[in-house]
């Protein structure tokens, strides 16, 4: 088996690691076609947590379930034991938890030198075991009437879960690798044939492999492409003469946008193959759009929607979609002071959770506190564009094109902190193209808070 391993490795070329760990993700699509054959809510609670257990074992080894089994056990038992605080009180154990093992095994190192370990699962995990206790400390409000958003109040949880089900939800088979996360509320409905997956609407449920089959094509092909182009725009050139010494400005800063672009192709792949699994086990359906099943809770990405991108403000909807309504729904609309607006506050915060959340290295933090920044900026030409009277055809489009232009360049200026990771290699890369994707987000701000757009006046009725 291991030379067999060795081989495909070779024959990919990847680490003997992350192959391993290839395959069990790929084993995740016929592992999840099977539980549709389990009987009854209590065998696909024992098949879900068991295989989501094997996997894990079979790609990490017997300490990742070890690992697993710590948030998993201070959430549970902060729910049994004191449900008012168990949501604030797992929020902060189990990133503590995580933060600790993101020193301690300092991942991001390894995933450069093409290791791989189980600390990315229990990334998802943590997020999992934290909407679990929050959504039971929730269902001690009165929901909306408490000052809980819709989709807050809609997620509450009455009862806590049984051993079994909390299990078969942290684990279910083996969506703790790289997502989506989701509800236990969905998870349990799904489960046990109620809402969406109850047999008695009039609708039957919808058949998953086309949509399987789609995901499968798409990896495919996301694949293909970071093939290609991985060995054509190296990360490991940023570091190379010919960057340092020849390239000028313009060469450097495209060439930026290309190892950024080449970089998200790979996640594309991943997703794509998490979709498929999800969608084969019908997990992901939600409803239906006129005749067509819907399957977004299986999609984490949008591939047309991240690289067309009108604006920054529609990535967080684009890009690893449901980490994004996770931070949306359990940092960002928690953090709102009632009645009251939003702002840089809130974003910022929500940012740096997010960048804790992907590891302690100065990459990622720089990376995300960049990215509210030029979120922020972005809006603002939003509001120039929109301030414009409807007849100013040309200026407005002209701030459309304008605002894509600022999305795409800034996004793939910042993305390679999160690439290089180091905070030595990430101020490089940026003091390299002169700090602009740094400069342009913060310069736009001020000048928003000068050159405020004047209201558009009301039509008469």
């Amino acid at each position: 088996m291991d030379m067999s391993i060795e081989s495909m490795a070779s024959l990919l070329g990847q680490s003997v690691p992350v192959t391993r760990f290839l395959l069990c993700f790929l084993a995740t699509i016929p592992v999840s076609w099977g539980w549709r054959f389990m009987p009854g809510p209590l065998g696909r609670h024992l098949y879900s947590a068991f295989t989501g257990a094997l996997l894990s074992y079979l790609s990490f080894g017997y300490s990742s379930n070890l690992h697993f089994m710590v948030p998993m056990a201070l959430g549970y038992g902060s729910m049994l034991l004191c449900r008012h605080h168990c949501g604030r009180i797992t929020f902060f154990s189990a990133f503590a938890y995580l933060i600790g093992c993101h020193v301690y095994y300092m991942s991001g190192d390894a995933w450069k030198e093409g290791g791989i370990d189980g600390t990315g699962a229990l990334m998802v995990l943590t997020l999992k075991v934290i909407s679990c206790a929050v959504n039971y400390q929730d269902g001690l409000s009165k929901g909306e009437e408490d000052g809980l958003s819709k989709e807050n109040g809609k997620n509450r949880l009455l009862k806590c879960p049984s051993v079994l089900e909390y299990l078969g939800y942290c684990l279910c088979c083996g969506t703790h690798f790289a997502g989506p996360v989701y509800e236990i509320k969905d998870y349990l409905d799904w489960t046990e044939n109620k809402g969406l997956w109850s047999h008695q609407n009039e609708r039957p449920q919808p058949s998953p492999y086309g949509g399987m089959l789609r995901a499968l094509v798409q990896a495919s092909l996301c694949m293909g492409v970071y093939l290609y182009l991985s060995s054509h725009f190296p990360l490991s050139r940023f570091s190379e003469p010919i960057y340092v010494q020849e390239w000028g400005f313009w060469k450097r800063l495209g060439y930026q946008y290309m190892s950024g672009f080449t970089a998200r192709w790979k996640y594309y792949f991943i997703w794509s193959l998490s979709e498929a699994s999800v969608i084969v086990s019908g997990l992901g359906f939600t409803g239906w759009s006129d005749s067509k099943p819907k399957w977004d809770r299986a999609k984490n990405v949008d591939i047309l929607g991240v690289e067309f991108a009108k604006s920054a403000a529609e990535l967080p909807l684009v890009w690893n979609i449901q980490v994004s309504t996770w931070l949306r729904h359990y940092v960002y609309e928690r953090l709102i002071q009632k009645g009251k607006k939003p702002g840089l506050v809130q974003l910022l915060a929500t940012q740096i959770v997010s960048a804790i959340w992907h590891g302690l290295y100065a990459g990622y933090i720089i990376f995300f506190v960049h990215s509210a920044l030029f979120i922020a900026g972005s809006k603002v030409i939003y509001r120039w564009q929109q301030s414009l009277p409807e007849k100013a055809v040309l200026g407005r489009r002209m701030l459309t094109l304008i605002n894509i232009i600022y999305t795409a360049m800034v996004l793939n200026y910042a993305c390679i902190g999160f690439l290089v990771l180091s905070l030595h290699e990430t101020l490089f890369s940026y003091g390299s193209v002169h700090y602009v994707g740094t400069v342009l987000p913060i310069a736009l701000i001020l000048l928003g808070s000068v050159l405020k757009p004047k209201p558009r006046p009301k039509k008469k009725q």
